[in-house]
């Protein structure tokens, strides 16, 4: 009788094997912090742990731009903002791999189409699941908009707390750090950006 369990997973738990070398580099991390990665409660910690970054680093494998592919453009003549905000996401800084959390708004400014809202947060996450700065975030999710739906304008804004700095450093929490991407009408009318923001609630 054939094996359900196939030469890439683990026996036992029937989940994704993880390779000794990933979780001997974790082992590693465990000795130096100065802990035992044999004692008990750490045995599985190294393969616990690779198995979570391949999770929050699931972005990588996500081209964002799929998830603007299908349009509707039977929109009865809406030509205003449409807006997702309070988006939560969560994502890690490229400098120390400490959480990033926040929230994050979308506008855009539709030309002749539009796309479902769920998209958006799509979007955001799939850029959000790599190891992140804030600010090229928040770009990159204002340009795959603009670059795939071709929309008026885009307005993305961002606003979160990083671990790397309530954790550590400077140890400071309630701190959160806003950016913000304007492009089209949104940066060249400052009209329209004011009531986007307005809309968005800064």
């Amino acid at each position: 009788m054939s094996s359900l369990v196939g030469p890439d997973e683990d026996k036992p738990t029937g989940k994704p094997a993880v390779p000794e070398e990933v979780q001997d580099a974790i082992r590693t991390l465990i000795r130096w912090s100065g802990d035992d990665p044999n004692r008990e409660g750490l045995l599985d910690t190294p393969k616990r742990v690779a198995r979570a970054w391949k999770e929050y680093c699931q972005g990588y494998a996500d081209d964002p731009a799929i998830h603007l592919e299908r349009v509707f453009e039977e929109v009865g003549g809406y030509n205003e903002v449409v807006l997702l905000k309070d988006i939560p996401f969560q994502s890690h800084c490229e400098h120390h791999m400490a959480p990033i959390i926040g929230k994050a708004a979308i506008a855009y400014l539709p030309r002749d189409h539009v796309v479902g809202i769920s998209k958006l947060a799509r979007v955001l996450h799939g850029y959000a699941r790599r190891l992140q700065i804030q600010e090229r975030l928040t770009a990159e999710v204002a340009q795959c908009i603009w670059e795939n739906l071709k929309p008026l304008g885009v307005a993305v804004v961002i606003e979160a707390s990083h671990a790397c700095m309530t954790a550590r450093g400077v140890r400071t929490p309630g701190v959160s750090m806003i950016t913000s991407r304007m492009m089209g009408t949104f940066l060249d009318d400052e009209r329209s950006r004011t009531e986007v923001l307005k809309l968005m609630g800064y």
